[in-house]
């Protein structure tokens, strides 16, 4: 099997992503089905601290936090360690990753995530240019740089110089947009962050390079997502589209970990599709699809 798409066919919903791994404390790596492969995320947000209380986020903000602070040397040394035990295949003598298909054994991207929307760490710009110096003195090119954010921080000038040094080193935005109302926004995002400060800096940051937006749609309360709000959220795409922004593609997926909250449960494979085949059509831009825990 040498494709990494048929490879994907073949594994089972992934129902977990533990942030912890050995005894890291910020950096992790898991198999990524959206990243086709090995992705090492970086937690920049151990306190379970978010901007945002996503109803269907898997992060227990109920429970205490085990570490509170980043620790900048210890995380870049983990990133090193990770990083080495990936390329030198050391990561797939792991119980957790010895069933990984070789296809798949690759290092696709270094990804800042973790229990909190990560552009909301204070010194953001500095630890990007870190990571992104591990990465080039590594000789990994090719790997992606990935910030995964809610994209409410764009204004900031700090993050600003974060995302120009993703620019500058194969990085990629994967920025949430999971609604194209205000009240869904806030019936599923939960923030006192406004849509349209979010509308706004998804437009501003896909006038300087194409965005990958994540979309997760659910059922809440037994509920899938309206069609007039599945209509209205293309319309917030095409809106960035028009005023001249660019989006790479859309990931239209659904619940795979269990939440912290029952009300958000997964929709069914067919009903993602429904959804991805609507938004492809009303968008133009291209769509993929991936599927939850009921797969």
């Amino acid at each position: 099997m040498s494709d990494p798409n048929a490879a994907l066919k073949v594994l089972p919903a992934h129902t977990e992503h533990p942030r912890l791994f050995q005894a890291n404390k910020f950096v992790y790596p898991v198999l990524s089905r959206r990243s086709r492969g090995i992705s090492v995320g970086i937690n920049l947000n151990p306190d379970k601290v978010c901007n945002f209380d996503c109803i269907y986020c898997q992060v227990d903000r109920r429970s205490a936090a085990v570490t509170r602070f980043v620790e900048t040397e210890r995380l870049l040394a983990e990133v090193e360690e990770v990083l080495e035990l990936v390329s030198s295949g050391g990561l797939y003598r792991d119980e957790r990753f010895t069933g990984v298909p070789g296809p798949l054994r690759r290092l696709n991207d270094i990804a800042f995530s973790g229990d909190g929307e990560p552009t909301t760490f204070r010194n953001i710009p500095s630890i990007v240019a870190d990571v992104a110096a591990i990465k080039a003195r590594r000789g990994l090119d090719a790997v992606k740089l990935v910030m995964i954010t809610n994209a409410s921080m764009f204004h900031r000038p700090g993050v600003q110089r974060a995302l120009a040094t993703l620019d500058a080193n194969n990085g990629e935005i994967w920025a949430k947009l999971d609604a194209g109302t205000e009240r869904y926004f806030q019936v599923v995002d939960r923030t006192t962050i406004p849509f349209e400060r979010v509308l706004l800096n998804l437009r501003d940051a896909a006038l300087l390079r194409p965005l990958v937006i994540q979309s997760l749609f659910m059922r809440v309360d037994g509920a899938g997502p309206p069609l007039d709000e599945v209509a209205a959220y293309s319309d917030r795409l095409n809106e960035i589209l028009n005023a001249g922004g660019r989006l790479a593609r859309i990931q239209v997926y659904t619940i795979a970990r269990p939440p912290a909250e029952s009300a958000a449960t997964p929709l069914a494979p067919r009903e993602v599709d429904a959804i991805a085949e609507e938004v492809s059509r009303r968008v133009g831009v291209p769509v993929e699809s991936y599927y939850g825990a009921s797969s």
